[in-house]
């Protein structure tokens, strides 16, 4: 039914390109019978407008992987620098966030980890809606701010890092296999900023997978089932991506090729002293309104890389 859904989403937006570029062709041949310029206007804005659109479609063409149009899990962890590097991760989170809220995206938090004085630890996001895990696999890897930190008393400039991995969710559990008895379950109580117990009760939930040693954690419900349910989403998750992993490194073995994954590699910069920029070192777009990118409006980076990836892979 998903898939339905898509297709015919698709039928329906090419039909109304079809209906747009049919209007601007009959305005325009109208404008030159008449020989009437009060149509120019229209036209322009017309036609950037159409244009706009077929750009985006041209940068979803580019996202035909196996999972691309699945809901994307979005894992944030603060690198070292304490509580500067715990507001970072935060920030992180919150655009995210906000990307999806502008998109209208679907976006549920699943975990969040705070830190001692501020911020998170890590935090966890599931974001629903088109292509989300396309779109955002142009998010994988480490993020660096450069500001005059408000938690150094002398108010210094600090350098934070946090690390954004980005998953695939599970749309059926035929497509991870997981055995009871490879699961153990571990509950403890939720903590909230400065480690004051949320809860009296031990509903946080820790499953390990035996086999492979994952270890995934879940607090931010309230229910033990809920943070249970949560936990062997995101569990899921990282085993379909070590899965995919492994395939990906035996056939590079194969073709004797080395491999060098994006992980830990840092992708963009956010400077907001002594001068205000943001950086992608993959495709050197760089915009001058930090307080935007932040606010979730990354879609320019976000294309300017997919279509980067896409011509590297050509």
């Amino acid at each position: 039914m998903r898939q339905l859904g898509r297709l015919r989403d698709t039928v329906v937006l090419w039909r109304d390109f079809e209906a747009r570029s049919t209007d601007l062709l009959e305005l325009t041949e109208l404008a030159i019978e008449e020989g009437d310029s009060s149509f120019e206007e229209q036209l322009v804005a017309d036609t950037e407008a159409l244009s706009d659109a077929l750009a985006r479609e041209e940068v979803k063409l580019t996202l035909s992987g196996p999972y691309d149009e699945r809901s994307a899990i979005i894992s944030i962890h603060s690198c070292a620098g304490g509580t500067d590097s715990h507001d970072w991760a935060q920030m992180l989170l919150q655009m995210y966030v906000g990307w999806a809220e502008t998109g209208k995206r679907p976006v549920e938090v699943m975990d969040l980890s705070y830190g001692e004085e501020a911020g998170l630890r890590s935090g966890i996001l599931e974001v629903g809606g088109d292509h989300a895990f396309g779109y955002l696999s142009a998010e994988l890897g480490v993020h660096r701010l450069v500001r005059l930190s408000p938690y150094d008393p002398n108010h210094l400039r600090h350098t934070s890092f946090a690390n954004v991995e980005i998953l695939p969710a599970v749309e059926s559990e035929g497509d991870i296999d997981i055995r009871p008895e490879d699961v153990r379950m571990d509950t403890f109580r939720s903590s909230g900023p400065g480690g004051q117990n949320v809860q009296k009760v031990a509903s946080a939930v820790r499953l390990t997978h035996i086999p492979t040693g994952l270890v995934v954690s879940c607090q931010t419900e309230r229910s033990q089932h809920q943070n249970r349910e949560y936990a062997m989403r995101i569990l899921r998750a990282r085993l379909l991506k070590r899965q995919d992993d492994e395939r990906a490194e035996e056939l590079a073995k194969i073709r004797g090729e080395r491999t060098n994954p994006e992980w830990g590699h840092q992708i963009r910069s956010y400077v907001l002293h002594p001068y205000k920029s943001v950086k992608d070192h993959r495709t050197n777009l760089q915009s001058t309104n930090p307080d935007n990118v932040l606010a979730g409006d990354i879609d320019p980076f976000i294309e300017a890389y997919l279509m980067h990836r896409l011509g590297k892979e050509d």
